[in-house]
Formats: structure tokens, sequence, C-alpha cells
């Protein structure tokens, strides 16, 4: 996470197996809560990732972390069981 200012911070993920991903979630609303607890930033804060921009508010403890930005399909597959 580096922080930009109180309401905007960068953020890049790397999961252990499949590497850097485009956004995180999880990530992003961990981050953010971090950066609420330390002091750095302040809720709402807007979190760009690789993958858009997401926008994380959190109200302090005993409130729920609510984050909202765009979903996009990035990836279709398929996979065959043998029976």
């Amino acid at each position: 996470m580096q922080v930009v200012d109180r309401a905007n911070i960068r953020l890049r993920v790397w999961e252990r197996g499949a590497g850097e991903t485009l956004s995180c979630g999880t990530g992003a609303c961990a981050a953010a809560v971090a950066g609420i607890r330390r002091g750095l930033i302040d809720s709402p804060v807007r979190v760009a990732t690789r993958g858009g921009m997401l926008t994380i508010v959190w109200d302090g403890d005993g409130t729920p972390v609510m984050m909202t930005g765009p979903a996009e399909t990035v990836f279709e597959g398929q996979w065959n069981v043998p029976e």
C-alpha cells in the first residue's frame, strides 16, 4: 500500500501461487482498515489497483467494511472432469 493522501491509496497484491493480481477486494479492505487504524488515511478511501478504482468505507470497530467498485469478467474457462 502506498498512501497518496488521506483519501487515496495505491495497492498492489501478490497472491501466493498466482502472482500479482489485477485487483483484490479482500486486500483492498484490509489495507484500508490498517491505514485508518494507524491514522494514515480517512474513510472513505479510494484504492487504486491495476484493475481499477475501489472505494472502501469503514466507520470503526464493530462496523462492517463496505467496498464499491466495478466488476468485470477477466477470464472464462472450462474444466472437463473425467467420469
